[in-house]
């Protein structure tokens, strides 16, 4: 052996032993990081405008969880695409706890669209904090007083009726497009992003329904300017037990958003650990109970491994659901 591949061996060994050590010293550093977690403001970003029921569970739940975390989680608005621009973001954000998502059912139900770059299996979930049913609502200078009246009108003239939904491919256009195809009736969709600005634009008649949950309209409903025709879900809803349920009247439809907290997929198991202590003290927190009580918002807590359980049987709901009404791609 000469000199030149001897010094190439050990060039060789020289360089494999300082990447093994850079590795293990990159290793060691991200443990550090974990187990220190977290030392700085969490953001919690969600995927839909301000004022909706994505947005007001994710604010109770930041007001809440600074008792039982070290740092304060900031809330940020990232609206856009039904939900696909936030969740994107909260997909590829970096996975060291810094940038936390409020996920929402369209988590399961956008990848099947083929508008949306995420798939169920690139998040974490931490915990489900609140799950909701879809419901028809009206204004209440509409002439309809029963939800067979509304889709009498609706049937009798066909993609006239302009119902407001969370953005294409969201969970409330869904919904929306299940009632249409159980009922027989044709509406005509119309995006917003959110469901805050839906609800706006139906106060102001621009459209004659949204498909929004109930706790979306409550307030409305309560100041005698919106009225709910029906609930899409397998009960009555809390707080309004007057309302019927589309199952009551022979439409079997029932559809339910839900909200939780996810990260990013290769986020750590110490700071992942963290977050579901801290999410679940929060969640049996009386204070965060009773802010989603107040906002007439369903307490729906389950840890990880049932939110992951739930999360992959709306996979395949929706994927079902979507090539039915002929959405998937």
């Amino acid at each position: 052996m000469n000199s030149c591949d001897s010094s190439r061996r050990i060039s060789r060994r020289s360089f494999s032993g300082l990447m093994l050590g850079l590795s293990a010293a990159m290793m060691v550093s991200t443990g550090a990081q974990a187990a220190d977690y977290p030392v700085k403001q969490i953001e919690l970003t969600v995927p839909y405008a301000a004022g909706g029921g994505t947005d007001l569970v994710a604010r109770a739940y930041a007001e809440v969880a600074k008792k039982h975390l070290p740092q304060a989680i900031g809330v940020v608005n990232k609206t856009g695409g039904a939900g696909t621009v936030g969740l994107t973001e909260i997909m590829a954000a970096r996975a060291d706890g810094y940038k936390i998502g409020m996920g929402t059912v369209e988590i399961a139900m956008l990848p099947h669209m083929g508008v949306a770059r995420f798939a169920v299996d690139d998040f974490t979930p931490i915990a489900r904090l609140n799950a909701e049913p879809g419901a028809i609502t009206v204004n209440a200078e509409a002439p309809w007083k029963t939800v067979e009246e509304f889709l009498a009108h609706a049937k009798a003239n066909p993609g006239k009726v302009r119902v407001g939904n969370s953005g294409t491919g969201a969970i409330w256009h869904i919904a929306a497009e299940a009632i249409g195809d159980k009922a027989g009736v044709k509406f005509n969709h119309i995006p917003y992003d959110g469901a805050n600005p839906a609800v706006t634009a139906l106060l102001g008649n621009h459209i004659e329904a949204v498909s929004v949950s109930p706790a979306e309209v409550v307030a409305q409903v309560a100041a005698g300017k919106l009225r709910i025709l029906a609930v899409a879900g397998d009960t009555r809803a809390k707080g309004f037990d007057q309302v019927p349920t589309l199952k009551e009247k022979g439409i079997d439809v029932s559809i339910y958003t839900w909200r939780g907290i996810v990260v990013p997929k290769r986020t750590p198991k110490a700071v992942v650990d963290v977050l579901r202590e801290a999410s679940r003290k929060t969640a049996e927190d009386q204070a965060f109970r009773d802010t989603l009580t107040k906002m007439n918002l369903t307490w729906a807590y389950v840890d990880a491994p049932a939110f992951k359980e739930a999360m992959d049987k709306d996979n395949v709901f929706f994927k079902t659901m979507m090539s039915k009404i002929g959405l998937a791609k």
